[in-house]
């Protein structure tokens, strides 16, 4: 069941919303005025956020402002004729979408399902998973064996580096420019000993997960890492 965040001061919309999504394993948690929204967001994050321009408390644009500085949540903005906004603001302030009122039930629920299919597409692709590892390059977090897993700067563009060409061997020079844009001078050791700092934390005695290619580089293997 997905979490929808309706902000809308219109009780008589809203219940048409609520009871509406609903029937579509929605569950919608409803704020009346636009300066409750984001103590309310941080409290029960959803999914998803609907959200009217015309509010009590706080104008709308400035809540989706509000609201997208501190979430990548998508945000579906329910827009009037009279509103003074155009779509290219709407957007620019942070929003994902926009619905015109009077709003169409049929609608709002196919905007909110192409947003989330949108949303979890790009999650998908921001996640390099390879057996018990996980990686996630949107906030640059490492899960290993279901727990998160510390890493040093450099380390972790050193494994990001590795896993995104698994299976193919990338030379020292290949590597510090990857992560660095400078060449290898035959003499700086970093990545040698960044490799066995992670060669330690994921258990790799062996060196099975990252394979050392004697005289050409390392080998991320994606088939080890379970």
């Amino acid at each position: 069941m997905y979490r929808v965040m309706l902000v809308e001061d219109d009780a008589r919309l809203a219940d048409l919303v609520t009871e509406y999504l609903a029937g579509y394993e929605f569950k919608v948690d409803v704020v009346s005025r636009g300066d409750e929204a984001v103590a309310r967001f941080k409290a029960a994050p959803p999914d998803i956020v609907v959200l009217d321009l015309m509010l009590p408390g706080l104008d709308g644009m400035l809540v989706c402002r509000q609201l997208r500085d501190i979430t990548k949540v998508p945000i579906l903005i329910m827009t009037a004729r009279e509103d003074s906004y155009d779509e290219v603001s709407l957007l620019e302030q942070g929003a994902d979408d926009f619905i015109n009122k009077p709003v169409q039930p049929r609608v709002l629920l196919a905007r909110l399902r192409a947003l989330l299919r949108r949303t979890q597409n790009k999650q998908a692709s921001d996640m390099l998973t390879f057996g018990a590892l996980s990686i996630a390059t949107s906030d640059r977090t490492v899960t290993w064996r279901g727990e998160p897993c510390v890493l040093s700067n450099t380390e972790y563009k050193l494994l990001l580096v590795l896993a995104e060409s698994a299976g193919t061997v990338l030379s020292r020079d290949a590597l510090l420019k990857k992560m660095r844009g400078i060449e290898f001078d035959g003499l700086d050791r970093s990545i040698d000993n960044s490799i066995s700092k992670l060669r330690r934390k994921f258990d790799d005695s062996e060196s099975e997960k990252i394979k050392t290619v004697w005289g050409e580089g390392y080998l991320f293997s994606p088939s080890a890492w379970l």
